[in-house]
């Protein structure tokens, strides 16, 4: 289920598209996230501050710590030099100062970082991310980081794509049909074989999840049990059945490759003996034609 995708760290790949946008979802993840008592951590990339922020109540906004790139993604106003690592290292170095407890960070979205910086550099990022604990150097292992990226799979070709989904642990594809959502959800837990779920939802206008069944009988294609199947030999460019007059001439064909008793006989009778064949040769004027014997210095 839905509910389960925070139960674990590691990366977490939302991918949506033009007809199922999936930053709905993303906030939904992170209002959960954030009344469960987490660090919430938002790189914002694509809109404003204020409009990511809009339908969350004031609880959940007092427990997001915002970083804005949408105003300054070049760094120009701020002193000195942007990160070399770029914005998810910056972010990086900031939950290594945190306090320790369960972190959740989201990027909206890792397309805009995909159209700016080298997949190598961004993938290496989010492995090293969410990879890390948020422990403070002490004994006992921290809490894992969990990340959401939020991921446009139609401005990308099959080479990030394809990056960036192996370093998931969670993979969920926005779809749906007859107006109602769903996420195909795929599971890869270490030494576990991967698991696959479908589950139809709705977000409301508080961003939480409203988790439902399937669309209703009458909104799936059915077939209709008084149409006749549709034959798929009709449009052939070929005829599959033959006629009985076609079908003898067919029976009363010889085979090339039937030993029938005609060829039988014909081996079996000696023929007249052929003449014997000769080869006239003309030699062309710029033939090399040696007269000397090959062989003399042969004792033959």
């Amino acid at each position: 289920m839905l509910e389960s995708l925070l139960a674990f760290g590691g990366l977490v790949l939302l991918r949506d598209s033009v007809e199922w946008e999936g930053r709905s979802l993303l906030k939904a993840l992170i209002k959960k996230s954030a009344l469960r008592g987490e660090q919430v951590h938002i790189l914002g990339c694509e809109v404003s501050e204020e409009e990511f922020r809009e339908g969350f109540d004031s609880d959940v906004n007092r427990r997001l710590i915002y970083h804005d790139l949408f105003r300054d993604p070049l760094n120009w106003s701020k002193t000195g030099e942007a990160p070399p690592g770029g914005p998810l290292e910056a972010l990086r170095a900031l939950c290594r100062r945190t306090v320790p407890g369960p972190v959740t960070i989201a990027v909206d979205s890792l397309s805009w970082l995909l159209l700016r910086f080298p997949c190598t550099a961004l993938c290496q990022s989010l492995y090293a991310l969410s990879q890390q604990d948020s422990s403070r150097g002490d004994s006992s292992p921290g809490e894992p980081v969990r990340v959401l990226g939020l991921l446009h799979e139609e401005l990308h070709g099959p080479g990030p794509l394809g990056a960036l989904s192996s370093l998931a642990q969670t993979e969920v594809t926005l779809s749906g049909t007859m107006g109602q959502a769903s996420a195909h959800i795929l599971y890869r837990r270490p030494q576990q074989r991967p698991a696959r779920q479908t589950q139809w939802f709705a977000i409301l206008p508080d961003f939480s999840l409203d988790l439902q069944g399937g669309p209703p009988l009458e909104s799936q294609p059915h077939p209709d049990p008084h149409t006749p199947p549709a034959d798929p030999t009709t449009h052939l460019t070929f005829n599959l059945h033959l006629s009985k007059k076609e079908r003898e001439a067919k029976d009363s064909l010889t085979l090339p490759f039937h030993f029938s008793s005609e060829k039988q006989q014909a081996l079996l009778r000696p023929g007249p003996a052929q003449a014997t064949s000769r080869i006239f040769y003309e030699p062309d004027a710029y033939d090399d034609l040696d007269q000397e014997d090959p062989d003399d210095d042969l004792d033959v």
